[in-house]
C-alpha cells in the first residue's frame, strides 16, 4: 500500500469509529490507529474542513449518522405518520396536568409535544425542534437542555447536557429510539444514549413511545434493557408475538388505536 493509500485509509477508519461513537478522544484515536497524537489532529482537520466530524477539546464529534439511521430528521419525520400521531395522543393522554414531564428527542417524542400544545404542564427537553413547537406556549413552562447540538437530530448532548440533567427531577419521561428487540433498546450513537440513560436515572415514570417499525431491529449504541421501562406504547402494527414479550417483561403495554 502506498503511503498516500494508508493515510486516506487511517483517515477512513477514523471517520468511521467517530460515527459509530458519536464522540472520540485524541487519546482513544491514537491507540486505536497507532500513529501519533499530531497525525491525528492533522486528520481531524482534513475531515472537518471536508464537514465530516466537529473537532473539539481533546476530541473530534461527528457529524454523521451510521447508514442505518443516515435519513434526516424531516425526512423521518413522513415515516409511519398515521402510527406516530396515534402513539403520540396516546402518551398524551398518560400525562397528567401540574407536573414535570421529560421530551426526549425524535419524531415520535416531537408528536408527542404536539399532542400535548395548550396543557399546564412543565416540559424539560433537548430538542431544539420540541422547543421550537413549544416556546411560544404560555400554558407550558419549558426547560432546554443545553450542550453540543447534534446536527441530524437537533438535539443537545454532551457533559452539559449530563451535568443539566443531574440537578432535575421530573415525574415522567416520554422516551423514543432507533430501534427495539429482546436484548433492550439502542440508538444511533454513544453520546446519545449517555443522555437518555440520565433522563431515565431522573424520571419516575418512563414511558417508551415507539411504532412497529423499531421492533426486532439493532442500532449501534445500546441504550437500557427492558427493566428500565415501565409503559410502552406503540401502534397496531406492532405483531402478538412483540406483544407477549414486552408483557413478559412486566412492561404495561398500550397498542395505540387508529386515529379517526
Amino acid at each position: 500500500m502506498t503511503q498516500e493509500l494508508a493515510i486516506l485509509d487511517r483517515r477512513e477508519r477514523a471517520l468511521e469509529v467517530i460515527a459509530q461513537k458519536g464522540f472520540m478522544s485524541l487519546g482513544e484515536l491514537v491507540e486505536l490507529l497507532g500513529v501519533s497524537e499530531s497525525t491525528i489532529r492533522r486528520d481531524l482537520e482534513v475531515l472537518e474542513r471536508q464537514g465530516s466530524i466537529r473537532r473539539t477539546h481533546g476530541g473530534a464529534v461527528s457529524l454523521m449518522e451510521p447508514p442505518a439511521a443516515r435519513l434526516a430528521f424531516t425526512d423521518r419525520q413522513a415515516t409511519a405518520l398515521e402510527e406516530k400521531r396515534a402513539i403520540a395522543a396516546a402518551v398524551a393522554g398518560r400525562i397528567v396536568d401540574n407536573q414535570t414531564v421529560i421530551l426526549d428527542g425524535g419524531t415520535t417524542c416531537c408528536r408527542v409535544a404536539e399532542a400535548l400544545l395548550g396543557r399546564r404542564l412543565s416540559i424539560v427537553t433537548n430538542s431544539v425542534p420540541i422547543a421550537a413547537l413549544l416556546g411560544g406556549e404560555v400554558q407550558t413552562e419549558l426547560t432546554v437542555i443545553g450542550g453540543y447540538l447534534y446536527p441530524r437530530t437537533g438535539v443537545t448532548l454532551g457533559v452539559a447536557a449530563l451535568e443539566m440533567l443531574d440537578a432535575l427531577r421530573a415525574a415522567q419521561l416520554v422516551l423514543s429510539c432507533a430501534a427495539v428487540n429482546r436484548d433492550g433498546l439502542f440508538n444511533v450513537n454513544e453520546m446519545m444514549t449517555a443522555v437518555e440513560r440520565r433522563m431515565i436515572e431522573v424520571a419516575d415514570e418512563v414511558i417508551l413511545a415507539v411504532d412497529h417499525t423499531k421492533f426486532g431491529k439493532r442500532a449501534i449504541a445500546p441504550l437500557c434493557e427492558w427493566s428500565s421501562i415501565d409503559v410502552l406504547v406503540t401502534d397496531w402494527g406492532t405483531g402478538e408475538a412483540w406483544r407477549q414479550w414486552v408483557v413478559s417483561q412486566h412492561v404495561e403495554l398500550v397498542v395505540a388505536e387508529r386515529q379517526r
